[in-house]
């Protein structure tokens, strides 16, 4: 967000607030930013939406420099979550099955979410039952460590369900 500051400010007159300003009060636009030069310092508007606008006398780098700062603690302190995807196929046997189990487990021993599903091709979409079974099943393993976001859910050719882990991940 980009400030007016100094001669940019096109109000005539502005409240001033900061650290420099005992109270609050509404100044001509000319006599606060003498008030800003006697500082040696920018007057920048806050709230420009404001009546009269809002302004405060500051170092505007500094200013800029603090509001970029907390922006990138803010953006570091957001929790990514990682999606992971397992495909199963309506015949799975079990030694596949429990192959893509054990990774299950472990993307969710990590902290990702899983975003298990069946795939149909051409006419196996006839074994839709069978997807679901398997689908029902691995919910049933994980229910340990996952629980269940949405339950399966036909979506053209896919059968999906949504498993995200129950505790904090492991390091």
């Amino acid at each position: 967000m980009l400030h007016n500051i100094n001669g940019k400010i096109r109000a005539k007159f502005v409240r001033l607030v900061g650290e420099n300003i005992e109270k609050p009060e509404v100044y001509s636009i000319d006599e606060a930013i003498r008030m800003a030069d006697e500082f040696e310092l920018d007057l920048v508007e806050i709230s420009p939406n404001a009546d009269p606008p809002v302004c405060k006398i500051i170092d505007y780098q500094k200013f800029l420099y603090q509001q970029k700062k907390k922006q990138k603690e803010m953006k570091s302190k957001q929790v990514k979550v990682i999606v992971k995807e397992i495909r199963f196929g309506p015949q799975t046997d079990d030694h596949d099955y429990n192959f893509k189990l054990k990774h299950a487990q472990k993307f969710l021993e990590e902290g990702a979410k899983i975003k298990a599903f069946v795939f149909f091709k051409g006419r196996s979409i006839l074994f839709k039952e069978q997807g679901e079974v398997i689908l029902l099943r691995l919910a049933q393993d994980l229910e340990e460590i996952g629980k269940v976001d949405q339950m399966p859910k036909l979506e053209g050719k896919r059968m999906i369900m949504f498993i995200s882990p129950k505790s904090a991940p492991k390091k």
